[in-house]
């Protein structure tokens, strides 16, 4: 186990996305876990000072805390690989994938893991086919109720639920301010839950699952980072049956995806009984104090911040190989 004498970690967090103010709540809960683990963190925004910086007096690992595009999209990543430092996570191509709600949703669909059918729409093919015959098409082909939410993004940003075909014209309208393609989903009714995913050494393993109850019936942003208005059951209220079911797609989607380290995997348990479909993958989840990882290692019965320290240490050790 790493200790505070052998290593210097930089947490990430900030940057310039819509899910900012996550981000340094994130950042700061990390870097708290990993001082009461004995381990040298301070954290940093990802802004015009970071590379100067990372040149000047390099870390010996970092912990990306950034939630969006800058912390998702395999950038960042790609930038700390030419700059030779460790990071705690997957590498840029399995980010870049995994940030890409459709591409993900395909390869896993290669794999056989059951994801809600859908259709990706980039703004320019909605507004040059014609937004009306485009549409109707879509609930033609999906049915209703339907989930539209960025083809890229987190948080519940530009997510919403339509249940009726007048709705769906100001959903995509409320989509396309926060990405320029929408991703449209068949709406599976069930309970959400999330499986996250941590590597300590021995290969990735599931941690409890969390059932997630919001008061509305929407996960949005106001949802996840409201206090009151979302309710979470770690565990989660399933039967050991479905449990498994459910921690066995998640691990198989982390496989697929080529993820390593950490990850979390959002999915909806069907209320007719049929099989977990797999709603997304995030590679930087969350930190906060109503975030769903942390939640998931404390139903474990295990430490933020030792698991955290953990992961540094096998990043150091990844970067020495």
């Amino acid at each position: 186990m790493v200790t505070g004498d052998d290593v210097r970690v930089m947490v990430l967090a900030g940057g310039l996305s819509y899910e900012r103010d996550v981000s340094l709540r994130s950042g700061r809960r990390a870097v708290d876990a990993l001082r009461a683990a004995g381990i040298q963190a301070e954290m940093r925004d990802a802004d015009v000072a970071l590379l100067p910086s990372l040149q000047e007096d390099p870390p010996d690992a970092v912990v990306i805390a950034l939630h969006g595009a800058t912390g998702e999209d395999g950038s960042l990543r790609g930038v700390l690989d030419l700059c030779g430092i460790p990071y705690v996570g997957c590498d840029a191509r399995a980010s870049r994938l995994a940030w890409d709600k459709p591409s993900a949703k395909s390869r896993l669909r290669e794999a056989g893991i059951p994801t809600p059918d859908w259709v990706a729409l980039p703004h320019d093919r909605f507004s040059e086919l014609g937004a009306v015959a485009v549409l109707d098409r879509i609930v033609d082909r999906l049915g209703l109720p339907l989930m539209v939410k960025p083809a890229q993004g987190g948080s519940g940003l530009g997510a919403a639920v339509v249940r009726e075909d007048t709705a769906l014209p100001a959903a995509m309208v409320g989509c396309f301010a926060y990405d320029s393609t929408a991703l449209v989903e068949k709406f599976v009714p069930g309970k959400d839950v999330a499986v996250s995913i941590i590597d300590l050494g021995s290969g990735p393993e599931a941690l409890p699952t969390v059932e997630i109850v919001p008061r509305d019936g929407v996960y949005d942003y106001a949802a996840r980072y409201t206090a009151g208005l979302t309710t979470w059951h770690a565990p989660a209220r399933l039967s050991e049956s479905v449990a498994a079911q459910v921690a066995e797609t998640a691990l198989a989607a982390h496989k697929a995806l080529g993820l390593r380290d950490l990850s979390r995997v959002d999915l909806i348990v069907p209320e007719d009984g049929g099989a977990p479909q797999v709603l997304g993958i995030n590679v930087s989840p969350g930190m906060t104090e109503t975030s769903l990882l942390p939640l998931a290692v404390q139903a474990a019965g295990q430490d933020l911040g030792q698991i955290l320290s953990t992961l540094v240490e096998r990043a150091v050790a990844r970067a020495a190989a």
